[in-house]
Parts: C-alpha cells; sequence; structure tokens
C-alpha cells in the first residue's frame, strides 16, 4: 500500500467540526473498498482462517517450477486482500482517530498480520537457497513468466542474506540494536518541553516541535528569534543525550552494513533501489558546485526584509506579504485540472472524476481527523487522498495537486501492473507529485498578471528549490560524512557533530548569514538522521520532475508519452532506468544543474519584481 505524506500545523480544535456535521459529498467514499465495517470484518475472518495454510509450502519451495508458482500465487492473495484490509483501517483511522472503534479495528489487523509475517518468513529464503541451475531453469519455465521481476528482485539479496541461524540473531538483536529511534523520539516528542512565547500580539503560545515551524514564518524578528533560541535552549539542555541516540544510528547502520557484507552503510542503503553511489556523490558535487545562487537569495531576503544580518530563523518568513485569496475546493480541481492537461485528455478525465464525482477526497478538518495530507492506494482500488484544504490558504491548491500526483501514478500502476509489480519504491514517488507542482506553478504564472502574485509564485518555487534540493543535499552530505567517520574508526561524539555540521551550514549558508552556535544542535533534532540515507531522494526526485515538467511543456507528444509510461511503469523496473525511459537520466548531473539554473533564474526575476 503506497502512502504519502505532506504535513502541516493543525488547526485550533474549537474551529474544527465533527465528522457528522461535514456533508457526505465533501467526505471519501470508503463503500469501494468495503460496503459495510462489518463486510471488512468478514474479510480479516476469512484471512485468519485461510494464511495457515501457507506452511503446506515449508521446505517446499524450490522442489519444482509448479510448486513455487503455487506459493507466491498463494502469497499474492493473502498480500491483496492484506493490502485492502490494511488501507480500509487506516483511512478509517485517519478521519478520526479518537474512534474506539476505529482503534480497535486497526489493532486487530496489526496482531494478525504479526502472525502472518512470522508464518510467511520462510519464502525469501527457500527462494535464495535455489541452486543457480535450478533457478534459471525455473525462471525460463513460462509458468513463471509472471514472477520473472520478482523473482530476480529477490535473488539480488542472496550475497547479503546470511543463514538461517544468523537471520534469527539479527532479527533478535533488531528491537535492541534500533533503540536509539524510540529514545530520539521519546525525548523530543514527550520529555523535552519548550515553554511558551508571546505572539507579536503579545499572547501567550505554546512552544513545541510542531509550533516551531509557525513562529518562524511570523513578521515580527523578534519573534522569530525568541522562539529560535528558547527551542534550541532545549535541545542544549540534551545534548549529549541526544548525540550518544545519534552515534547509535550511525553504528547501528554500519553494523547491519558489515554484517550483511556489503562494502559501506551507504552502500547498503543504495542497494534495495540499484543506486550507484556515483549517483549520490553527482548530487552532492553538483549543489557543492551551484551555491552561489543561493547565498545571492539569503542577500536578496535580508535586503527585502530590512534586516542588518540575516540568520537562519529569517530564511522561511515569506518575502511576499499574504496574498489575499478565497478558492474554494471545486476551483482548486479546476486550476489543478487545467494546469495538468498537457498530459492528455485520460489523464484529466479520470482525476476530474475522482475527485468531483466518485469521491477520491475526504477535503475538510474534522474533530479527530489526522493533519495535513496524504495519497493512500491500494491494488484495484481508487488512490484516496486526505486534505484539510482551507479556501483562504492558497498553498493547499499546491497541496491538492501534490497529492493527485501521487494518485495518478498509483491509478496508472495498477492499471498496467500485475499485483506484484505495481508498487512503486520512493525514488520515483515524490517524481510523479513534484512533478505536478511544476506544471500548476507554470500554469498559474501564465495566467496571472498581478505582480505581487507573480512574485509570490515565484518565492514559493525557489523555496521549494531551496528546501528540496539544497536542504536535503546538505543533509545528505552529512549523513555520508558521519557514517564515513564511523567506518574508519573515528569517535562519534557531540563535539564531533557539532563541528562537521558547522562546516555544512557556513558552507551552504554563505559568510554573509550569521549562524548562531544553537544551529550547530539541529544536526541532533532531524529524525532522518536516525533513519539515514532517505533524504538525498527528494532532491534527486524533485530535480527528474523539472526535468520531465520541462519535457512535457516544451516538447513533443513523445515526451508525453514517455511521461505517461514513467507512470504506468510503477515498479516493475528499478529506478534508473524507469527514469532513463521517461527521458531523465540521473546517473548523470545534468538534471539536477538544470534544477538549480531554474533556481538562478528564478532568484534573478525575483530581484527584478521586489526592486
Amino acid at each position: 500500500m503506497n502512502v504519502f505524506l505532506l504535513q502541516d500545523e493543525p488547526a485550533t480544535p474549537k474551529q474544527i467540526p465533527t465528522r457528522d456535521q461535514i456533508p457526505s459529498t465533501d467526505t471519501w467514499d470508503l463503500t469501494q473498498l468495503y460496503v459495510t465495517t462489518e463486510k471488512w470484518t468478514e474479510d480479516l475472518a476469512q484471512l485468519q482462517s485461510e494464511y495457515p495454510k501457507i506452511a503446506e509450502f515449508k521446505n517446499r519451495v524450490g522442489e519444482s517450477a509448479q510448486t513455487l508458482h503455487e506459493c507466491l500465487e498463494f502469497d499474492k492473495q493473502l498480500g491483496i486482500r492484506i493490502e485492502r484490509l490494511n488501507h480500509y483501517a487506516s483511512l478509517k483511522i485517519s478521519e478520526d482517530s479518537s474512534d474506539a472503534e476505529n482503534l480497535k479495528r486497526d489493532g486487530q489487523l496489526q496482531n494478525l498480520l504479526t502472525k502472518i509475517g512470522e508464518a510467511t518468513a520462510f519464502i525469501t529464503p527457500e527462494i535464495q537457497a535455489i541452486d543457480d541451475a535450478k533457478f534459471e531453469k525455473f525462471l525460463a519455465d513460462p509458468l513463471l513468466a509472471e514472477w520473472k521481476i520478482s523473482l530476480k528482485k529477490i535473488r539480488r539479496l542472496r550475497p547479503h542474506t546470511l543463514s538461517e541461524r544468523e537471520e534469527r540473531l539479527m532479527a533478535l538483536g533488531a528491537s535492541a540494536m534500533g533503540g536509539h529511534h524510540e529514545t530520539f523520539s521519546q525525548l523530543t516528542n514527550v520529555d523535552m518541553k519548550f515553554g511558551v512565547i508571546r505572539d507579536e500580539r503579545g499572547n501567550e503560545r505554546p512552544l513545541s516541535q510542531s509550533s516551531f515551524s509557525s513562529f518562524l514564518v511570523k513578521r515580527d524578528p523578534e519573534v522569530r528569534k525568541r522562539a529560535f533560541h528558547q527551542f534550541y535552549a532545549e535541545f542544549r539542555d540534551h545534548e549529549y543525550t541526544l548525540a550518544s541516540a545519534l552515534g547509535h544510528s550511525v553504528r547501528a547502520d554500519v553494523f547491519y552494513a558489515r554484517a550483511r557484507n556489503y562494502p559501506s552503510a551507504r552502500e547498503a542503503a543504495l542497494f534495495r533501489d540499484d543506486i550507484p553511489v556515483a549517483v549520490y556523490d553527482n548530487l552532492i558535487s553538483t549543489v557543492r558546485a551551484n551555491l552561489e545562487p543561493l547565498h545571492r537569495y539569503y542577500e536578496l531576503r535580508r535586503r527585502v526584509l530590512k534586516l542588518d544580518e540575516i540568520h537562519h530563523y529569517d530564511t522561511y518568513v515569506p518575502m511576499v506579504g499574504d496574498v489575499e485569496t478565497h478558492v474554494t475546493f471545486d476551483e482548486a480541481i479546476e486550476k489543478v485540472l487545467a494546469a495538468l492537461t498537457p498530459l492528455g485528455d485520460e489523464y484529466v478525465r479520470v482525476l476530474g472524476e475522482g475527485l468531483r464525482t466518485q469521491r477520491w477526497c475526504d477535503r475538510y478538518e474534522s474533530k479527530g481527523k489526522r493533519s495535513g495530507a496524504f495519497s493512500s492506494g491500494s491494488y484495484g482500488k481508487p488512490p484516496f487522498i486526505l486534505m484539510n484544504f482551507k479556501e483562504d490558504v492558497f498553498t493547499d491548491v499546491y497541496t491538492l495537486a501534490h497529492e493527485a500526483g501521487h494518485s495518478m501514478h498509483t491509478w496508472f500502476a495498477q492499471r498496467e501492473q500485475l499485483f506484484q509489480d505495481y508498487d512503486y519504491p520512493i525514488f520515483l514517488a515524490e517524481v510523479a507529485s513534484t512533478f505536478n507542482e511544476e506544471l500548476l506553478t507554470h500554469h498559474l504564472l501564465e495566467h496571472t498578471s498581478d505582480p505581487k502574485m507573480r512574485a509570490y509564485l515565484i518565492n514559493r518555487q525557489i523555496d521549494d528549490i531551496r528546501g528540496t534540493v539544497y536542504r536535503q543535499t546538505m543533509f545528505a552530505e552529512f549523513e555520508k560524512i558521519t557514517h564515513a567517520l564511523e567506518e574508519s574508526g573515528e569517535a562519534l561524539t557531540l563535539d564531533v557533530f557539532r563541528a562537521d555540521y558547522r562546516k555544512l551550514l557556513d558552507a551552504y549558508f554563505g559568510e554573509n548569514v550569521v549562524i548562531d552556535r544553537e544551529l550547530e544542535l539541529e544536526c541532533l533534532r532531524i529524525p532522518h538522521f536516525y533513519g539515514a540515507f532517505y533524504v538525498y531522494k527528494y532532491a534527486t526526485g524533485m530535480s527528474a520532475a523539472v526535468s520531465l515538467a520541462n519535457k512535457v511543456l516544451n516538447g513533443s507528444q513523445t515526451d508525453v508519452d514517455a511521461y505517461l509510461g514513467f507512470l504506468k511503469s510503477g515498479g516493475s523496473k528499478f529506478p534508473l532506468p524507469t527514469l532513463q525511459a521517461a527521458g531523465v537520466d540521473m546517473s548523470s548531473p545534468t538534471p539536477i544543474e538544470r534544477t538549480l539554473a531554474l533556481f538562478a533564474d528564478r532568484v534573478a526575476e525575483l530581484e527584478t519584481l521586489l526592486g
């Protein structure tokens, strides 16, 4: 099941209506998954009675092509049912996490999935245990033609799969080795207290992990400054504990890589998607070579905001004052569909019907509903979208375009691929969503004559590239450095983390941005650092999306067809060949260079617009 998230700040509880106050036409139609919750319960019971039959294949998977086929097909039917059950249960919790029945339903399923995971654990090891000659013979058998892709992916992991006894030890130690995740989460989300801040109106507001960003966009520079220093004072009080947790996270990555015979932790993380380390290094070197436009942008910010000196906490407040807009959800649909017309009639028709009449989208906030936005799909069923749409927040139009990109990626992949091949990796997922945002920006810029709105749109695109390409690449470089230090035998201490992160801050922000010493502690509070080598995919995804959007907007029907082919391919190929077929070579620096060139052009235009 694909789930793609986009978070925003929750609204004030007293402003949120209850679920029964929302018209059904503004909610998603989950009867397309299960007509009633009773039907879901019946399906769960059927899964519970059927899954034990998988034991009939234990110690027999490699017996013959026929036996392997039967095992895979049985496991597939379990997978389809599990995905749909999980899809429904998770969506029900998302619409109201305070509902006891929703929580009970999800708990029942998760308990069963643990048992099913144990029951099916033998399948992959037994496939990998088949000798090479016999395995090649199986692949040549027409009976297994539809399973070739999956079997080859499983087989790729063979050099990094240990003996049954060793795998058992790895599994037993997984919870203990991953304890740093829980330590970080409990400390930062539960134990740490950040106090209150007086806002620009003199009102006291709680400062927290979730509200911190809302203070950084305040027009009053003193509010931003107070929030920054007060927030990081709490991290300073726990800096040694956090440094210990981060150090153990890096050491766990290195341990697993060495135990599974990978050359490095980074190569272990990139192996599953078949991404060469050169792609990772190309990203860092290309961004490093194009930092001047970023530094110029920070200086423009300082001038426009009329600051004597600019700090990190001044880099998020909008340069263009609030743009007064009022866009209904139906109007947002029209804007998004108009922007996506270059993708052809089928794309626009299917998405339009999904959003207008088939109720793919749960539109508005309600009490107990999950904040933010996401797209979530299961095989053969609609790709549902959760929104918390606000008519006076123009960014929500972009959120709709973003999630619609994920949903249509899922829709095309499901239609064209078998269940075992449709699910695409994160490396590809952010391409389709960011691509839609690029088309929306292009469309809106073409249809606005208001200089203030144009400046707002350009500033938004600049900040998207800054946050997704520049910032995530800096994070990716930090992960590369820290893991290399551990692999070379260096000690990972608080001072080491601070010193290496400070060098990156100085390089990426430039000499005209004042780097407060507290910002060195940022490396201890980024959740992704406790599950390393993920953030680079944000930067590569946006770079691929910018190149593909340019091809679709300025190319021929062949380029449109190639992009639609990318959506249809799902997970049937590894990411790099999938994107190459669409017309983007992510093994070269060119897509990143094009994205950074767009950034530089937009900065120059914004300089002109803002005088």
